[in-house]
């Protein structure tokens, strides 16, 4: 039996945005390369318009991660419709002017879509990373970059983040996700991994251009990796410094299954100590420098494989359709 196609709304506004974090230096440069052209992705041609944005132009001055607070943890409602004074923190400050140029958040004007652009110190190839384990537009990506991109790895990771609320920059449009690639040293730009960001964002916008003009992507499974927990560094209970590095035998190892009782760390003395989780799971951001502040030394994942619909755009018919129901709903 033919699965039946869904058919979804066009992506006509699409934002690609690098510098969020100021010393990931990829997509501070692919933003700069992309804002020299005259027209950046073929910014005005008729399937699509794209805005190329530096988030954080004050960071990335400085070549720092932020100055007063991270900008990608500001995207909340609270924090984007909260009082601002002469002290309200610049990252606060930026995430609002955001707001405005690429959203509101969660309103009808908001962009079609953000791709973020991210570097990690970690081994862990080109990841997406997303707050929908069921955005079929995202997913739909993922596996046409996989198959774009055959000679990298390229996964798909969920924060499954409820009822929190989603609080980073590409929870601003529609549709969004981060672009994370590594491993390059914050600060650094490796020609490789600029290269691949590059062709990573140059086929998403194929993509988009493809699904616009009424292209059907078949249906099909992808494997996709769900955040379970992070686990911080062993500490010192009065000084708070660690007492422990990633272990050897785990470091480079980003997605590859960690089983209980599997080296974890090596303290400072040369002792090993031992993963003690009930379950198999998959560790990626291993040792990611940005986050030793953050008091996680790896984040740990389930993979799973999620069935995909196959979609379509929708037709101007089934546009004007919807707007005639919206309508007569907004009467009653």
């Amino acid at each position: 039996m033919e699965e039946e196609v869904v058919h979804l709304s066009r992506l006509s506004r699409v934002a690609v945005c690098g510098g969020t974090h100021g010393n990931e230096l990829s997509g501070v440069y692919l933003v700069r390369e992309l804002q020299k052209t005259e027209k950046p992705l073929e910014e005005e041609d008729e399937l699509v318009s794209v805005l190329v944005v530096l988030s954080n132009p004050r960071a990335v001055q400085q070549c720092r991660r932020y100055t007063e607070t991270d900008l990608n943890r500001c995207f909340t409602h609270a924090t984007l419709n909260g009082p601002e004074s002469d002290k309200t923190p610049y990252e606060i400050t930026r995430s609002r002017e955001l707001n405005s140029l690429l959203g509101p958040k969660g309103s009808p004007e908001a962009v079609d879509l953000i791709c973020d652009l991210h570097n990690t110190t970690a081994n862990m190839g080109l990841c997406l990373i997303a707050y929908s384990d069921h955005d079929w537009i995202c997913l739909h990506i993922f596996r046409y970059l996989q198959r774009q991109m055959p000679d990298i790895p390229v996964r798909y990771i969920h924060f499954d983040f409820p009822p929190k609320e989603a609080y980073s920059l590409e929870s601003v449009g529609k549709h969004g996700f981060a672009i994370e690639i590594g491993p390059q040293p914050h600060g650094v730009v490796r020609s490789n991994i600029y290269t691949t960001m590059k062709a990573g964002v140059q086929h998403v916008m194929d993509w988009v251009r493809f699904f616009n003009s009424g292209t059907i992507f078949e249906g099909g499974s992808v494997e996709v990796y769900t955040m379970v927990k992070n686990i911080d560094y062993p500490r010192d209970s009065e000084t708070h410094s660690i007492t422990a590095a990633i272990h050897p035998q785990l470091q480079d190892q980003d997605f590859c299954l960690l089983h209980p009782n599997d080296p974890l760390f090596q303290t400072f003395s040369g002792e090993t100590l031992r993963y003690k989780g009930k379950e198999p799971l998959y560790p990626f951001f291993i040792n990611e420098c940005a986050y030793y502040e953050k008091g996680i030394a790896l984040s740990l994942a389930r993979r799973k494989c999620v069935k995909m619909p196959p979609i379509q755009v929708k037709t101007e018919l089934e546009h004007q359709e919807n707007e005639w129901e919206f309508a007569s709903e907004e009467d009653e």
